[in-house]
């Protein structure tokens, strides 16, 4: 009797071994899962900047006042912007990339900086927020310091952010502005006005 229950409980150990053995296997396999998900949700999350542009741009200044047609093509970081009759400096091509701009006219000869607001203020005396422009066209903020103001279809029609107040219109039911009007307010009253207008996505 002693035998036949020290076989028994040879029998069960053994199975009970087995058992964990495979749920040691089993484990890792159930777990990968886990661990690339948020991976994955990330990339999700960043914002997509990618877009191509046609339209017109008018910009006044206390000083001064003009206006050019423009294209805009943005890959990510990466944009190459044209400008043609911006304040008498004929065509105009900005290109950049992370920390390396150029601007290149028939004026003003190759011109280099590390970012486009720095280098648009050097060839033409005013400034732009162009870095943050590209967050602006596709309706959202630039920042995370921004307040805004949502119009009845739910869809942001003020922005205000790092000194800049930006005005959205659009089309019907559009999602996406087709008209920015850009204020930033400086002394004695006086403003700088970029207006916007997107007339091809």
């Amino acid at each position: 009797m002693q035998a036949l229950s020290k076989i028994i409980f040879a029998i069960t150990a053994t199975a009970s071994l087995g058992f964990t053995g495979c749920q040691k296997v089993v484990k890792p396999v159930l777990s990968t899962p886990t661990i690339e998900m948020p991976t994955n949700q990330n990339i999700a999350q960043k914002p997509i900047n990618q877009f191509n542009l046609e339209g017109k741009i008018g910009v006044k200044t206390p000083q001064q006042s003009g206006s050019a047609f423009y294209t805009w093509v943005q890959d990510q970081e990466n944009f190459d912007i044209q400008f043609n009759g911006i304040l008498g400096l004929g065509k105009t091509i900005i290109i950049g990339k992370p920390g390396e701009v150029s601007l290149n006219s028939s004026k003003t000869g190759l011109i280099t900086a590390e970012t486009p607001e720095e280098l648009l203020e050097r060839a033409t005396g005013w400034v732009a927020p162009i870095t943050h422009i590209v967050d602006w066209v596709q309706a959202r903020p630039a920042t995370s310091n921004s307040q805004i103001q949502t119009d009845s279809a739910q869809r942001i029609s003020q922005i205000d952010e790092d000194g800049w107040t930006v005005n959205l219109s659009y089309n019907d039911n559009a999602t996406l502005p087709n008209k920015l009007i850009l204020k930033q307010q400086l002394e004695a009253g006086k403003e700088n006005r970029i207006t916007m207008v997107i007339q091809n996505r």
